[in-house]
């Protein structure tokens, strides 16, 4: 077993290691060890195959097990229920020294997370996470959120979790369209932090290959999230690196409803268009984006969304408009000064914008 600790205001360890889940009472009880209820929030994806056998486990361990359900996908990622969820802990008898456990990829993992942090001011949570997007980013350093009908993660917080677990095998019964998603988040660890980790991806470019170095990418991808937390908790520095790609993938999403292009597949054709931004802005090297490229259709991930249509372009300038990056009429963009590392470069939303329209053929 691998092991990580995240040194923020709230430490907290990442264990790696296969077996985790039916180990997941045993860790959970120490590192909460005053605890005695556990609500524990899964999705109808991921709840048929791991709730009872984590449920289980935690009870094994002497807790009692609230077994909470949400529907699959980013509808559920609301206020709504988060609300119903608030009203489920508190007819539990949730008491601040109990906690919650989230078992499922990054929007369970954001919902129940989010939950913790607001019901009783603040309880903690354990995050157990089934997909890979969701272990190598939406798991490790505490951004917990849900979304609004103006854009995703719009209501959030900062919540660091107690615990994160990470079962490698649980990857195995993921569909190879959610497994291309999560790569997309490795190959942005190697994209702004570490040339030598991207040259790797580029020389295991199969599901197969990665999967035989499972652990090692995720201690990997891991550990460079980490560092960067640990030294900007609250996302107003060096942690705005990890948005590579974001930004413009978020419109993307946005333009799909949510439900045309995963999360990786937008930040895929992100880091791509945030590229391009930067080599019209002098930032960069087109060389970077041909090896980009090149290894982001090895995963069968998209380097280009059409924006082009009205409709198209009203997505990407909310989503622009509305970027939590932002302050007023400027814009802080992560570019690549090359592979292996980020830039941050604040420029007016206006002069992106004009870039992006000619990007999206309007100019």
């Amino acid at each position: 077993m691998k092991t990580i600790r995240v040194r923020t205001g709230r430490p907290y360890s990442i264990l790696i290691g296969r077996g985790l889940l039916d180990q997941a009472g045993e860790q959970v009880r120490a590192a909460l060890p005053k605890a005695g209820k556990i609500a524990l929030v899964t999705d109808s994806t991921a709840g048929p195959l791991y709730l009872e056998r984590v449920a289980a486990s935690l009870e094994r361990a002497g807790f009692t097990v609230l077994r909470c359900t949400v529907p699959a996908g980013e509808g559920s990622k609301s206020a709504e229920t988060l609300a119903a969820l608030w009203e489920k802990f508190m007819e539990f008898g949730l008491t601040r020294t109990d906690a919650v456990a989230a078992l499922g990829g990054g929007m369970v993992g954001d919902l129940a997370g989010f939950a913790a942090a607001t019901i009783l001011r603040g309880v903690d949570y354990v995050q157990i996470p089934t997909t890979l997007l969701a272990q190598v980013d939406s798991s490790v350093g505490g951004k917990v959120a849900v979304d609004l009908r103006a854009g995703k993660n719009l209501a959030g917080a900062f919540w660091q979790p107690s615990l994160v677990l990470m079962a490698p095998e649980v990857l195995d019964t993921l569909p190879d369209r959610d497994f291309s998603s999560g790569m997309a988040e490795v190959i942005k660890y190697g994209c702004i932090a570490d040339r030598t980790f991207f040259d790797f991806l580029a020389a295991h470019g199969s599901r197969k290959a990665i999967m035989e170095e499972i652990e090692s990418v995720l201690y990997i991808c891991c550990n460079i999230k980490r560092k960067v937390v640990e030294e900007d908790e609250r996302d107003t520095g060096l942690r705005m690196i990890l948005n590579f790609g974001h930004t413009i993938g978020h419109a993307f999403e946005r333009l799909g409803n949510y439900e045309k292009w995963t999360h990786g597949e937008a930040v895929a054709a992100g880091m791509c268009s945030a590229i391009e931004v930067g080599l019209r802005l002098g930032d960069g090297r087109k060389e970077d984006l041909e090896e980009l490229k090149g290894l982001l259709e090895a995963f069968q991930l998209p380097t280009r969304i059409s924006c082009r249509g009205n409709e198209a372009w009203e997505a990407i300038v909310s989503a622009v408009g509305l970027d939590k990056k932002g302050a007023g009429e400027e814009l802080t963009m992560i570019f690549l000064k090359r592979l292996g590392e980020a830039i941050a470069v604040r420029r007016k939303r206006t002069e992106i914008l004009e870039i992006l329209a000619g990007l999206c053929g309007r100019g």
